[in-house]
């Protein structure tokens, strides 16, 4: 999506992959710097080291608790984070909804992109917030904090009589662990247990457009859904508005991240 955004805006520039070896990520930085770099995004496992490499961290980021975007500028690094604008724009998109609105219900909320969007639902003053964890110890403490920031915060157990027991008083159910990618996953919500009425945001997305597995459920259900490309569209987006600090070119970039996962 960014090749096509750059082409289209007229950037002498191109977005390139590199492989960074954990523990690595402050010398790479350094010397994309030295090397004339505009910015990186920073994917796991490495968000928590850039945070601590970055000249100057974001105060959302900082919040968030990690850095996905790095902008390179008179050789300093200044570090961002796109995961809970970008969710909030991408709820905006598909749902016509805000958060603030919502109860939500986060699914992996104890670390990574599910504890960034957790953290944002808090920040925005969501309605209610249910947090759900593999390890339920990682949930409750997050809904410790986030109760120290305003929020009607709780943890529950992740397993389906508790499930089956919140989801009623849940609006919009967030997936941020990578389960559903393969059909083989384990379920994620107990049978039965989406209404009509809920929004679905899965963080995670098939190639080819091909539903993942809390998204045939949400079909099921006839519950409206969105799964985790449009996450990326908006991510990049913001990516590619602080670098530049211009308005992303946002339906090019679509296009374009719909031909590559097409392809």
């Amino acid at each position: 999506m960014h090749n096509p955004a750059l082409q289209h805006c007229g950037i002498d520039a191109q977005y390139v992959r590199v492989q960074v070896p954990v523990g690595s990520v402050g010398e790479a930085l350094r010397k994309f710097a030295k090397a004339g770099f505009i910015g990186i995004n920073v994917t796991i496992p490495h968000k928590f080291e850039a945070l601590d490499t970055v000249d100057e961290v974001d105060p959302l980021a900082r919040t968030l608790g990690a850095v996905n975007t790095v902008h390179i500028k008179d050789g300093r690094l200044y570090g961002y984070n796109s995961d809970g604008p970008g969710f909030l724009r991408s709820v905006q998109e598909a749902f016509k909804a805000e958060v603030k609105d919502l109860r939500v219900l986060i699914l992996g909320a104890g670390g990574g992109a599910g504890r960034a969007v957790a953290v944002q639902c808090a920040l925005e003053h969501c309605q209610a917030l249910t947090l759900v964890n593999r390890t339920a110890s990682k949930a409750h403490e997050l809904a410790v904090e986030l109760q120290g920031r305003g929020v009607q915060a709780r943890s529950v157990a992740w397993d389906a009589e508790a499930l089956a027991q919140v989801l009623p008083e849940v609006d919009l159910i967030v997936n941020g662990t990578s389960l559903g990618m393969k059909p083989e996953d384990a379920p994620l919500l107990p049978a039965g247990s989406l209404l009509s009425r809920h929004l679905v945001f899965d963080m995670v997305y098939r190639a080819g457009g091909q539903l993942t597995q809390l998204g045939a459920l949400a079909s099921e259900a006839g519950a409206a859904y969105v799964d985790g490309v449009t996450l990326l569209l908006h991510q990049g987006a913001i990516s590619f508005e602080h670098w530049f600090d211009y308005p992303a070119p946002l339906d090019v970039m679509r296009a374009g991240l719909r031909d590559a996962l097409c392809a």
